[in-house]
């Protein structure tokens, strides 16, 4: 498989790159990067001290060499990167965060055209922990104060993050209810008495923290804590990864990290 990597310039690129380069069913066919930054022009591989004889480009065009393309990168990139996978028939894993109702609506869209697996984390372990946060929530129910605290490293530029988000859209599902309408965003000076039935979010960001998350369940003498700790970007590298794979059997359509581990069990 044919895998193109967007934002070749950046942490997580870098990232990819090495992955699929450690990967012997996977070639690395194109490396992306946004017009007018330094490494257009060199090797791909050149910050492993490899030559890869792909050419880090800024050309969309050059997708027509992949089979699927995985995009960390902006929000405001993301309408030319779909635009480009739809225009060359290539298949798409997005874990960009941060995105407006708009922009997720455009990725519904050009679902119907190639096949897309959209997630807020692409890690394994990230996808396990939603599936035990919306059962405990279900199983407690709302009774006990939920709690959702995230912290990542000082150049994030969204928050909550994606993953955030994600773990307390699994409790409001479980609750029957929309995260919008039950949510306290933030908490200053004088609030008053917390709640029942919402679900809180505290943020920290900070140094070079790849990324925590952890949901609290709080109720009269216990406490249930569910969290996940990410030491290395390699694990979000892995899950695309199997995303990408995962989209080999698929012509078009819209999945989710929860339908890739499906597939495995």
């Amino acid at each position: 498989m044919r895998i193109a990597i967007a934002g070749a310039n950046g942490r997580m690129g870098r990232m990819l790159i090495q992955a699929v380069l450690d990967s012997p069913d996977l070639t690395l066919s194109v490396a992306l990067a946004k017009p007018g930054v330094d490494v257009i022009g060199q090797d791909a591989g050149a910050f492993l001290g490899k030559t890869t004889g792909v050419i880090i480009t800024d050309n969309l065009d050059a997708l027509a060499d992949a089979d699927c393309m995985i995009d960390f990168t902006l929000p405001v990139a993301l309408q030319v990167h779909l635009d480009a996978c739809v225009q060359h028939n290539v298949k798409c894993v997005i874990g960009t965060t941060g995105l407006s109702d708009q922009q997720k609506k455009a990725i519904q869209v050009a679902a119907q055209k190639t096949a897309i697996v959209f997630a807020p984390n692409m890690s394994v372990g990230v996808n396990t922990a939603l599936k035990l946060i919306e059962m405990a929530a279900r199983l407690l129910g709302s009774d006990y104060d939920a709690e959702i605290f995230e912290a990542h490293h000082r150049h994030k530029v969204d928050a909550p993050s994606g993953t955030a988000l994600a773990m307390g859209e699994s409790v409001a599902r479980a609750w029957g209810k929309d995260l919008d309408d039950i949510a306290d965003w933030a908490r200053h000076g004088i609030t008053g008495e917390r709640e029942s039935g919402r679900v809180g979010f505290s943020v920290v960001r900070g140094g070079d923290i790849v990324g925590e998350h952890t949901v609290f369940f709080c109720g009269t003498g216990e406490r249930i804590e569910i969290t996940h700790r990410a030491s290395t970007r390699m694990t979000f590298a892995a899950g695309s990864l199997r995303a990408a794979r995962y989209l080999a059997r698929k012509e078009y359509g819209l999945f989710d990290m929860q339908d890739v581990l499906a597939s495995a069990s």
